[in-house]
């Protein structure tokens, strides 16, 4: 129990909120990691008031006890699976909802008691959720190799420009990359795959571009290009028709991003991520007949 207490204040960060979360009164809560930590003569928290932050053990002790919420977790899916699917939690971190959305949609329709949360970021914050045990699966772009992770292509991409009515590109269905040279662009934050593949091109062929703004969201990006602060760049089936917008492909130069099903390869067995991943891909596929 005392193991389970410390997880929940690591996880929740602090020890009110994670006394909520087991149900439990906060003295009790403090009195088991108090008496965990006196047990083996080590500070697992550092205390600013009601706030903590993790030592350096703390941190080590939180990566063994995340493995072993999440062993509780699958166990307890893998007995809910013999008797059919009828209950279970699945976490999803997703890039974005344009294929989350279809996936989820086939996978309530197969699987409709299955509770699915889902957060959305870039790849990178993706990448760290599955590594730190808070998502099961990602629905990620392009990531890093790492031997920790398990990976399934699933669609390949192109990397289009848009631009509001203003814009002299608005008329035309194509451009050659060196047109972007000194236009006004809006670009994601870092660890957006998007922006790694434009700006990887741009590099290779010493076109430079002005960046006039860095935006954290798809939705705040598309808003600067339409009110014509600058150019933006989006995977062809992000965009959405709009009547002051308009994609424009890059005519000269291939840019893609690829797109990938994620999860711990320690965690391959887990019926309930292989049944995503197995419901998943054969949207895709049918989707492409």
């Amino acid at each position: 129990m005392a193991l389970r207490s410390f997880h929940a204040v690591a996880r929740y960060g602090g020890f009110s909120s994670a006394a909520n979360a087991l149900h439990i009164s906060q003295p009790t809560l403090s009195t088991q990691v108090k008496a965990l930590e006196d047990r083996y003569g080590v500070d697992l928290f550092r205390r600013f008031g009601r706030k903590v932050e993790l030592t350096v053990s703390g941190r080590e002790l939180f990566e063994i006890t995340s493995r072993l919420d999440q062993a509780e977790q699958d166990a307890e899916n893998l007995l809910d699976s013999f008797r059919g699917f009828n209950a279970g939690k699945l976490n999803i971190a997703a890039v974005g909802p344009f294929h989350a959305t279809d996936m989820i949609v086939a996978y309530k329709q197969k699987y409709p008691l299955i509770d699915i949360e889902v957060r959305f970021g870039n790849s990178s914050r993706c990448f760290e959720r599955i590594l730190a045990f808070e998502a099961d699966v990602g629905i990620i772009a392009e990531v890093p190799s790492d031997p920790r992770v398990k990976t399934l292509p699933y669609s390949v991409h192109e990397v289009v420009i848009f631009v509001n009515s203003d814009h002299p590109f608005f008329d035309r269905d194509s451009i050659s990359l060196a047109e972007l040279e000194g236009q006004k662009v809006i670009r994601r934050e870092a660890g957006s795959t998007t922006r790694m593949a434009i700006e990887n091109v741009l590099e290779q062929h010493r076109i430079g571009v002005e960046t006039v703004l860095e935006l954290g969201s798809r939705e705040a990006i598309w808003k600067a290009v339409e009110q014509g602060l600058g150019l933006g760049f989006v995977a062809d089936f992000e965009f959405v028709p709009h009547p002051n917008l308009r994609a424009i492909q890059i005519s000269d130069v291939q840019v893609q991003t690829k797109y990938y099903l994620a999860f711990l390869a320690e965690r391959r067995q887990s019926r309930l991520i292989d049944s995503f991943c197995e419901v998943a891909i054969n949207d895709i596929q049918g989707n492409k007949v």
